[in-house]
């Protein structure tokens, strides 16, 4: 049994207003849902982001200033299926840079599926998956001496709170060594018939990947949610700059956790906090590394200017 999973519900659904983390969205059923999501139209961010590591991979490259002939880790913070990723993989194993791709994610059926993908496609790579969360994994980073590149893709960290994000970055800067470099890529801040549709898809892939954490929540503590007397309900204005998604009890009801021995309440219109994701401007990034020794030195942004690959630098 997961008990961090299980002590994370009982605290969110104890909670007023009730929340579920979104780190719990992914099991093997998220997981592909997920990748539904991202190839849908309305879902940009990963179009976006792919723009910049197919069509500006050189560009990465010289901003993350490797050298070839210095052996340098190549970490990647939930890591996924590794798409946009392998872009950048083929070009470094195609002019032989020496390195080893280390991808993270609290996903081991995400990890177990890249690995193999990355073994076929790219046979050359050296790839070392780990499983775990992002905070987890920061202090096993001191435990290597060789140059590190860390890959934070997807606008992910726009998942954590402002709060959560600064603490983030600033234990990301404590684990790196002086010249060790961050990848961090961010969705900006645009409008709302932009940014509104890719969490409310017309297929309704959000809802149901949102609906899931339920499903999962039923299968695997023997809960009772009937998730047809839930709805998705996400919000987003320009101003905040940040988008949420809920799950809204359409009635009155009573849901029991059998592995909690608990019985939750929710009255009709009651919501589920399931998702942040912020978007960004240069102003916000830096406010986040005010209290940090990481610096950007270089912003790659995708040809229709949604998204923005920052490059950061341990001083």
């Amino acid at each position: 049994m997961n008990n961090n999973f299980l002590n994370d519900i009982d605290k969110g659904l104890s909670n007023t207003p009730k929340y579920l983390l979104s780190k719990y969205f992914y099991d093997k059923k998220g997981d592909a849902l997920f990748v539904d999501i991202m190839n849908m139209p309305e879902y940009y961010l990963t179009r976006a982001e792919f723009d910049i590591f197919k069509n500006q991979t050189q560009n990465i490259i010289e901003g993350l200033q490797l050298n070839k002939d210095t052996f340098f880790e190549l970490i990647e913070l939930g890591a996924g299926d590794g798409t946009k990723t392998k872009e950048l993989l083929k070009v470094l194993d195609t002019e032989k840079y020496n390195f080893n791709y280390i991808p993270i994610d609290i996903s081991q059926n995400a990890l177990d599926q890249l690995k193999e993908s990355v073994n076929t496609e790219l046979p050359h790579v050296k790839t070392t998956t780990k499983q775990g969360d992002y905070f987890e994994v920061l202090g096993s980073l001191k435990q290597s001496n060789h140059p590190k590149i860390i890959l934070f893709l997807g606008s992910n960290i726009g998942n954590l709170s402002d709060a959560l994000a600064k603490d983030f970055l600033t234990k990301l800067s404590d684990s790196l060594k002086s010249n060790d470099k961050v990848l961090l890529g961010l969705d900006l801040i645009k409008s709302k018939n932009i940014v509104l549709p890719a969490y409310n898809d017309s297929q309704g892939i959000t809802k149901r990947f949102n609906l899931n954490l339920l499903d999962r929540i039923n299968n695997e503590f023997g809960a009772d949610f009937d998730t047809d007397l839930f709805i998705h309900q996400p919000e987003y204005t320009e101003e905040e700059g940040i988008a949420r998604s809920y799950l809204v009890s359409t009635i009155s009801q009573n849901v029991t956790i059998k592995s909690l021995n608990k019985t939750f309440h929710f009255v009709e219109g009651e919501r589920i906090h399931t998702e942040t994701s912020r978007k960004y401007n240069d102003t916000i990034l830096n406010s986040y590394l005010e209290n940090t020794s990481l610096k950007i030195i270089d912003k790659l942004i995708d040809s229709k200017q949604y998204f923005a690959d920052y490059i950061l630098d341990k001083k």
